[in-house]
């Protein structure tokens, strides 16, 4: 198992981990894993070892926008128009 890196060194880094993002954003990892699989974070997947790596600074103003939404009433259908600039249609 790797040694995890500090959190001055993760503020730092263009890209992080999703155990990263947790730390960063103090949310669940089953949620940041939700939102990855519903394309709503993007990512980039290093091939020798399938990790995938998130821009720290994009995915961490993300999850607070998807959070503030949540927090609004949206739900992930919505959210994704919002987003994506497809709002569905009432």
């Amino acid at each position: 198992m790797s040694r995890q890196r500090s959190i001055e060194v993760i503020e730092q880094s263009e890209y992080v981990t999703i155990g990263e993002l947790v730390r960063l954003t103090a949310s669940r990892y089953s949620t940041l894993k939700y939102y990855t699989e519903e394309g709503l974070l993007a990512f980039t997947q290093a091939e020798e070892n399938l990790t995938r790596r998130y821009k720290r600074a994009e995915t961490v103003e993300r999850i607070a926008l998807i959070k503030s939404l949540k927090e609004g009433g949206a739900s992930i259908p919505q959210i994704k128009g919002i987003l994506f600039n497809n709002e569905p249609k009432s």
